[in-house]
């Protein structure tokens, strides 16, 4: 059997099993989410930085999705920040290793999509060796979920990034496992080092990168609006990962999500600040959001 090996353990995050679990558990929100949550999540949003900028976020959505519901498999819609491509990247089976333990792939909800989508989506297990959006949210699936499943699929910001949720969503309506979408994303990366200052530099401009430019995209996240998602990031650089993104919000709708709900919204910059009282030129966003 196949495992995909940890290659940011250590360093997105914790790399032992006893300071991962530790670091999950500080990310975690002390209690109950109060915000009122749909009854059946069926798609979320996460960041893949770092655990120690975005990692409160993401599991702020995972800990919503476990206060509502159980989840048998997890269809995890990735950026492509490692390879070129034009098709969905399917990692169609065997399992992915973790500090806390390997997780299977559900490979009969794999073949399935396969089976479903046609051209759109091929299997491609070796594109997603090197690739960081998934692999940082698989532990706090083991660490939240135990023995839920993933189906991991990489999704390049192409016109069809929409389809792919789609065809993806009409194999889960053929299923009857509890599965959840989840996109992995960050928003805007503004500042000198990302050679992105429209705005110039300093907070005014790290505001409008936060206020305006990621609020643009999420409000189209939140709106399922997916056809429009890709060119809206590529117009005005506001996502690293809207290719995963138009997928999740396609196949959202497709499994009967009304809307969105923003649960967070923070960048690294003000997680700097408030953490670690540092300031920064250079902001990466990041939202947490869920469907139902």
């Amino acid at each position: 059997m196949s495992v995909r090996m940890p290659v940011v353990a250590g360093q997105f995050y914790e790399g032992s099993p006893d300071t991962c679990s530790n670091e999950i558990e500080r990310m975690l929100p002390a209690g109950p989410i109060e915000t009122e949550l749909p009854e059946n999540i069926v798609a979320g949003i996460v960041p893949h930085a770092g655990w120690m900028f975005s990692g409160d976020v993401a599991a702020l959505v995972f800990a919503a999705i476990r206060q509502q519901q159980t989840v048998d498999t997890f269809v995890l819609f990735g950026a492509v920040h490692a390879v070129m491509a034009e098709k969905g990247l399917l990692y169609d089976a065997g399992q992915w290793g973790t500090p806390l333990g390997a997780v299977d792939v559900d490979e009969q909800l794999a073949e399935a999509i396969l089976s479903e989508a046609g051209e759109l989506i091929v299997a491609d297990s070796d594109s997603h060796r090197r690739e960081h959006s998934i692999e940082v949210q698989v532990p706090i699936i083991k660490h939240l979920f135990g023995e839920a499943k993933i189906v991991p699929l990489l999704v390049p910001p192409t016109t069809k990034a929409h389809e792919v949720g789609m065809a993806v969503a009409r194999t889960l309506n053929k299923s009857d496992k509890k599965v959840v979408c989840i996109a992995s994303t960050d928003l805007t990366h503004y500042g000198p080092a990302y050679r992105f200052t429209t705005m110039g530099c300093g907070p005014q401009a790290l505001r409008w990168a936060k206020e305006q430019n990621d609020r643009f995209f999420i409000d189209l996240a939140i709106g399922m609006q997916a056809d429009k998602i890709v060119s809206s990031a590529q117009m005005y650089t506001s996502a690293c990962g809207a290719g995963a993104v138009a997928a999740t919000t396609a196949a959202a709708r497709q499994l009967g999500a009304k809307k969105g709900l923003l649960l967070a919204h923070t960048t690294s910059a003000e997680v700097l600040q408030e953490k670690y009282g540092r300031s920064s030129e250079d902001s990466v966003g990041y939202a947490g959001i869920v469907f139902g």
